[in-house]
């Protein structure tokens, strides 16, 4: 049994599908810890499930025992190799571990599912991949998870530390991913590894997935959104700035580029929606990281006066783990930082780094003042001292409300 830190809110979510004939798919970037959410799974069925170890069948195409697992032909070749002809138990457990490096993967998932005789888990790091690929061949087969980087809760834990406002800062500062719990919290040493893993996202997701030739450009791209975090964004205004930089590009390259970045989970696109009406519009989005520290290392510096734009990334992911749509708010002409939507629950959401005077406190309620619905409204910010309701607008402190959900 592997030693890890557990993370009960993914196996709560995936136990009610354990031993259902339904393909398990777990998705996002790279580095998030989508390994070792399997190895709890395998756990969890060796404890609770009483699976022994030979109808356990584990491939990871990140390590180098696998490279002879090309396509879905050697995929099937080798499971039917791993299965021992005295297992006790004709039913098997199948996990593949960044399946997208295996060609035509989703036909022999197909056929391993229609022998009814395999559960199978499997994780990815394209959601291009695994929402077009799979949906052609599995329509009504899988059911995806979405396994997010460390929320704040997950870092004290994963860290040891308590809860105050020098661990958050930490928090802001190096980043959510999993595996920086066995390293020393140093700029030096955790610049080196997220910079080695950007690589990997660039060079193998992105590059060598989309035979991306202008890589010149497709980094400068990167390098304008970790710079614009939080800026409304067109492709023609992208383009524009590009060429302003001597960078010639065309919007449509813009767009297409855009949808490989996005892809990969380095970057999430969040749409404007009008709150009287509900349309969606399709220009002037907004790119939020799925890492913060993937965004410092992409820029070479960890600057002190971004933090507005670094809690306005956190928050966005905090909530998108919890599960919820997320859009950014229109109303006429002020603008609503999120409205986070799961089924009926609806919150709009203000994100300040500090009240620090009244023109900015206007701001901040003034534009949730002026929606006209009962949903909830909820300003988060810095301050130590808070003010609590006012004029039915919740105002909580970021770091205890981060710490609480």
């Amino acid at each position: 049994m592997k030693i890890y830190n557990k993370r009960p809110v993914y196996l709560d979510k995936i136990r009610p599908f354990i031993c259902k004939d339904i393909i398990k798919v777990l998705i996002w970037q790279r580095r998030v810890g989508k390994s070792y959410i399997l190895f709890q799974i395998i756990d969890e069925l060796k404890q609770n499930f009483w699976v022994a170890d030979d109808q356990i069948i584990y491939i990871n195409k990140e390590l180098n025992q696998f490279d002879n697992i090309r396509d879905y032909n050697d995929l099937l070749g080798y499971i039917k190799k791993s299965v021992p002809k005295n297992t006790q138990s004709d039913k098997k457990y199948i996990f593949i571990d960044e399946i997208q490096d295996i060609v035509n993967f989703e036909k022999a998932l197909r056929d391993l599912q229609a022998l009814w005789s395999y559960d199978i888990y499997i994780s990815g790091s394209n959601a291009n991949m695994l929402s077009s690929e799979i949906a052609t061949y599995l329509t009504g087969r899988y059911i995806e998870f979405e396994i997010f980087p460390l929320n704040y809760r997950e870092f004290l834990d994963f860290h040891t530390l308590e809860n105050n406002k020098e661990s958050f800062l930490s928090y802001m500062k190096f980043g959510w991913l999993p595996y920086l719990k066995n390293l020393e919290l140093d700029e030096d040493i955790i610049y080196d590894y997220i910079k080695n893993v950007y690589s990997t996202i660039l060079l193998k997701d992105i590059v060598k997935r989309y035979n991306i030739r202008n890589i010149d450009f497709l980094e400068k791209l990167i390098y304008y959104l970790g710079d614009n975090v939080w800026s409304l964004f067109t492709a023609n205004n992208i383009s524009l700035y590009l060429k302003s930089q001597k960078v010639d590009i065309g919007t449509n390259v813009v767009l297409e580029y855009l949808h490989y970045i996005t892809s990969v989970f380095l970057v999430n696109k969040v749409k404007r929606q009008e709150i009287v009406g509900k349309k969606i519009f399709e220009i002037n989005d907004k790119f939020y990281f799925s890492d913060i520290w993937m965004r410092n290392a992409i820029l070479g510096w960890y600057r002190q006066f971004d933090i507005a734009k670094i809690i306005e990334n956190l928050v966005f992911l905090h909530f998108k783990a919890l599960g919820y749509e997320i859009h950014i708010g229109k109303n006429k002409t002020k603008e609503i930082d999120f409205i986070v939507q799961k089924w009926s629950d609806i919150k709009y959401i203000q994100v300040c780094y500090l009240l620090a005077d009244e023109l900015t406190r206007q701001r901040e309620f003034g534009n949730l003042l002026e929606i006209q619905d009962n949903y909830e409204k909820i300003v988060l910010s810095m301050d130590d001292f808070i003010s609590g309701d006012y004029m039915g607008i919740k105002h909580y402190n970021l770091i205890d409300y981060l710490s609480q959900k």
